[in-house]
Formats: C-alpha cells, sequence, structure tokens
C-alpha cells in the first residue's frame, strides 16, 4: 500500500519519484511505490504520473489520497499479472 505518512498542506507541486517515494511537494509523499508502477504504461501515458501532473497546483482531498493510493495498488497488480501471464506464455 502507498502510505501517505507526512501531514501538510496536500498541494501537488512538482510530482518527483525518488526511491519509493512519490513525491508531491517538499515535504509531503507517497511511501512503497514500486517503480514499476510509477513507470508503468497505458496506451501511451503512464497513469501514475499523469494523474498527479494533471493536478498540479491543487490540493490533495482525503478522497484524492485515497483514490491516488488505489492507482498505485492497482498498477502494481496489473504489472504482477501481466508477468505471470508472460512466465506461463514463455513456458508452453
Amino acid at each position: 500500500m502507498a502510505d501517505y505518512p507526512v501531514a501538510g498542506n496536500n498541494v501537488i507541486e512538482k510530482p518527483q519519484y525518488i526511491g519509493d517515494k512519490v513525491y508531491i511537494n517538499d515535504t509531503q509523499y507517497f511511501d512503497h511505490v514500486p517503480s514499476k508502477a510509477w513507470s508503468f504504461y497505458i496506451g501511451g501515458y503512464q497513469p501514475a504520473q499523469k494523474w498527479l501532473k494533471d493536478r498540479k497546483g491543487r490540493t490533495l482531498e482525503y478522497e484524492d489520497i485515497l483514490h491516488y493510493q488505489r492507482i498505485i495498488r492497482v498498477l502494481k497488480e496489473t504489472g504482477e499479472i501481466m508477468r505471470e501471464i508472460d512466465i506461463k506464455c514463455n513456458s508452453n
């Protein structure tokens, strides 16, 4: 789960991925974000990045934080399912 451990103003300034953290500003971040979820592509877009960039300058509400955590979880699970499919297809 992508934790959101630091209280603050929740304003998205410049989303950055550093280590396993997605910073939305200088002090606040989502923790435990796998790099594969951050860089995952769907139809030419990287949803984990695009969602935040589309909201630059806005304040994240509680529901927004929960929604972004779900996005990260789904991207992570999708990547895992795709790897399992690749393994099964390549073993036949």
